[in-house]
C-alpha cells in the first residue's frame, strides 16, 4: 500500500490514508483494494462533525466487521482501519 491519493465515486473526493491507517491495515491483512471497497460500499455512520465510520462484513474473514474511521473534508482522510468492529445501537 502507498500514501497516494485515490478517488472515491461515492464521496466525490480523493481518499488519503494516514501512515497509521496503512500500518493498521497491513497488521490486519486488509488490502488497499478492500479498504477502497469498504469506502465505496460499506455502511456509513456519522460519529460527529466530519467524522465517520464506514463498515462492512466481508465473507471468509474471522475478524468481522471491518471498519474505516475517516474524516470527511476536502478529501476523505482514513485515520485508521479496525476489525472486530461493533457499531453502537445494533
Amino acid at each position: 500500500m502507498s500514501l497516494g491519493a485515490y478517488w472515491s465515486e461515492r464521496f466525490q473526493r480523493y481518499v488519503w490514508l494516514t501512515r497509521h491507517a496503512l500500518k493498521r491495515a497491513a497488521e490486519r491483512d486488509i488490502s488497499l483494494d478492500l479498504v477502497l471497497e469498504i469506502i465505496e460500499t460499506g455502511t456509513v455512520t456519522k460519529r460527529e462533525t466530519s467524522h465517520y465510520w464506514i463498515w462492512k462484513s466481508v465473507e471468509n474473514r474471522h475478524d468481522n466487521l471491518l471498519c474505516i474511521a475517516a474524516l470527511l473534508d476536502n478529501a476523505l482522510i482514513v485515520k485508521t482501519v479496525m476489525h472486530h468492529f461493533e457499531p453502537e445501537g445494533l
